[in-house]
């Protein structure tokens, strides 16, 4: 079984547009929400966009169990666990909370990420400085952003 370990959270509001007809955050804004998270983890890391070299994440899967509504207004917090690197590949989980109550679980997800050259479309070793970041667990906490 693999361990895993925070390395970012970021809040981020929820906003008008992400409800849908029934008055709740839809579904598919849940991954929205934890594509932002991961994205963010690399801009803050230093690798959005790939390492500049051709080479960069794919996502190859992608899971969230919904476990509460989320309704507008309120910000969330989306908080993000690595475990240990393969060859060119590592496990990423997701937990969303509101930040007004983050002992309560919304949802949970996961999404597997592979590094590859984007001109081969073959994957490649993860990169050093991005594999000692997922080894060592250094957390990244990013302050909001304003509206």
């Amino acid at each position: 079984m693999t361990t895993f370990h925070p390395v970012f959270e970021l809040s981020m509001p929820i906003r008008w547009g992400d409800m849908d007809a029934f008055g709740h955050v839809n579904n598919t804004v849940y991954f929205r929400y934890m594509e932002q998270v991961r994205i963010s983890w690399f801009e803050q890391i230093g690798i959005a966009g790939g390492n500049g070299e051709g080479q960069g994440p794919v996502i190859v899967n992608a899971s969230m169990e919904f476990l509460r509504q989320l309704h507008y207004p309120g910000d969330i917090i989306g908080r993000m666990s690595v475990g240990a690197p393969g060859r060119s590949s590592f496990e990423t989980h997701f937990e969303l909370v509101r930040a007004d109550d983050a002992d309560t679980l919304y949802a949970r997800g996961a999404a597997k990420v592979v590094w590859i050259d984007y001109a081969k479309g073959k994957s490649v070793p993860v990169p050093d400085l991005l594999r000692e970041i997922i080894e060592t667990g250094r957390l990244v906490t990013q302050v909001p952003s304003s509206r």
